[in-house]
């Protein structure tokens, strides 16, 4: 991989971690308001279930985790195994589209529209 694709995985790595700080001290602060507010989990998924800003929310969460947790894994991978870099960074990126998949999923289905 070039040294500017390098670059960049590295930049996205670092972004995704500054999203990912914002987005995991709201969600936490969340429930810890709610739970202590009396709530409980069906009544706050009754809350929130159709709300876009909750949905949009939720979607930068699962883009940010879905960027940062595969280069990440990639990192570790190219430098803790034998494995050839390529097949490091396709599973790198299937892990990714997995994750968004599933974590997109998820947060559909939660906010009322996947008939989850």
């Amino acid at each position: 991989m070039s040294a500017r694709a390098e670059t960049l995985l590295w930049l996205a790595q670092r972004i995704s971690a500054m999203v990912l700080a914002v987005v995991v001290a709201v969600h936490i602060g969340t429930i810890i308001y709610a739970v202590q507010g009396g709530l409980t989990a069906q009544e706050i998924i009754g809350r929130v279930q159709g709300n876009t800003g909750w949905l949009a929310f939720y979607g930068v969460f699962v883009a940010a985790v879905a960027i940062h947790g595969p280069i990440g894994l990639r990192t570790i991978l190219r430098e803790m195994t034998p494995v050839p870099a390529r097949l490091i960074d396709v599973a790198a990126a299937a892990f990714a589209v997995l994750l968004a998949w599933t974590g997109w999923q998820a947060a559909y289905g939660l906010y009322g529209f996947g008939g989850a």
